[in-house]
């Protein structure tokens, strides 16, 4: 096992707080590996770079030599995370939970090593507890604790709904850490309060408390909310390198630090050199594009990253097109569509009046030329290609 100076300095890097370190260290001075739980409920089918920043963290548990329990929370799922929530969250069906969970477990071995993860489903106990079991447990906390909570105590003042379902939420993510016996369990700082529940669960049910580490929240490509495919401003692991090669560079020269931070393997002593040499005036192109070829690398190959990287800059430096792009067809009924309909229609834009503004603002190519006609007809039977901004290009078949 390697020494614990060394594990604490791997384990605090990049981290927002870590709860307990003394009682952390006690446990890394013992003789067994340390069972270190993250759990993720498969709420949506694909996995983000926001996600990566707590399962980088997982991973390096592994590469200290210890045992990492994968949670998918296919119980807990179906009651909806209510953290960071305004309004009660819709919870999913057991079909949506386990078609997501199965993405999931496939996305994740891009990152852990399959040989050395634990991948567990909160249905196994959650399932056997039964009308008896989760009275038991529910009667482990009050109501006062449950509205310190922020987002609950918040609601709760301005007469928000709480739906009494939501209070399990925290009590079964609890409940997970004493089934799962786990030393450490790590979650994004936004689930601190669900963390900190676990550590008084367990101590219920006479386990030693589990210790906690909170990740940072990853900004999305917007650079004000979190990441999330809802709001659309992610990248996510399975998507094309050159998809997530451009993403990537279309992050702004500020966010790009706090990226490289969170996701970046190289030293802090590298990403220290790397500020040094954009406050000496390299351009921060440069180092934004060395990160974006690590991350297309990482879920894909250098090959991949090299091609990426090559079909940018032939893009955005030469006006060229990407030699891949989507595939689509648009039902027309035989008629005519127009530009700002069919731009909708073949997911290039989220509305009518999003394409109309993009053509307003010269943002969108037909077959290379700049369109300026928001009234422009496209007939049926046509095959064209379409560009929406820098990134989005799709053929499409007006059938």
């Amino acid at each position: 096992m390697v020494d614990i100076e060394h594990q604490l300095r791997v384990i605090k890097r990049g981290s927002d707080e870590l709860l307990v370190e003394a009682e952390l260290a006690e446990r890394l001075a013992g003789t067994r590996p340390l069972r270190v739980k993250l759990g993720m409920d498969p709420t949506a089918p694909d996995l983000h770079l926001g996600h990566t920043v707590v399962l980088n963290k997982l991973r390096q548990f592994q590469d200290l030599g210890h045992h990492v329990q994968f949670l998918i929370g296919d119980f807990t799922g179906m009651i909806g995370d209510p953290t960071g929530k305004n309004t009660t969250r819709p919870p999913l069906s057991r079909e949506q939970i386990q078609d997501n969970a199965r993405t999931y477990r496939e996305q994740v071995f891009k990152i852990l090593d399959p040989g050395r993860t634990e991948i567990m489903f909160n249905s196994t106990w959650s399932d056997k507890l039964g009308a008896d079991g989760m009275i038991r447990v529910a009667a482990t906390y009050t109501v006062a604790r449950m509205l310190e909570r922020d987002d609950f105590g918040k609601r709760f003042r301005s007469n928000q709904p709480i739906a009494i379902h939501e209070f399990l939420y925290p009590l079964m993510q609890g409940y997970d850490s004493v089934a799962m016996k786990c030393d450490v369990e790590l979650g994004g700082t936004d689930q601190k309060f669900n963390l900190l529940v676990g550590r008084e669960m367990q101590k219920h049910f006479g386990q030693r408390p589990q210790c906690i580490l909170t990740m940072p929240l990853l900004e999305g490509l917007d650079g004000i909310n979190k990441m999330s495919k809802s709001l659309g401003n992610y990248v996510g692991i399975d998507e094309p390198a050159g998809e997530i090669f451009g993403k990537l560079m279309s992050v702004s020269d500020e966010l790009m630090w706090r990226y490289i931070e969170l996701l970046s393997f190289e030293s802090l002593e590298v990403i220290a050199e790397w500020r040094q040499e954009v406050a000496a005036g390299r351009n921060p192109r440069d180092i934004k594009a060395g990160f974006a070829k690590e991350i297309v690398a990482r879920f894909h190959s250098q090959q991949a990253a090299r091609r990426a990287e090559k079909e940018f800059e032939a893009r955005f430096r030469e006006g060229a097109m990407p030699a891949e792009m989507p595939e689509v067809s648009v039902q027309t009924g035989g008629r005519p569509m127009a530009i700002a309909q069919l731009l909708k229609a073949c997911g290039l834009t989220s509305s009518t009046s999003e394409a109309l503004r993009m053509i307003e603002q010269g943002g969108v190519r037909l077959g290379g030329e700049r369109v300026s006609d928001k009234a422009l007809q496209l007939d049926a039977g046509m095959t064209l290609v379409l560009q929406v901004g820098k990134r989005k290009f799709a053929r499409v078949t007006l059938d």
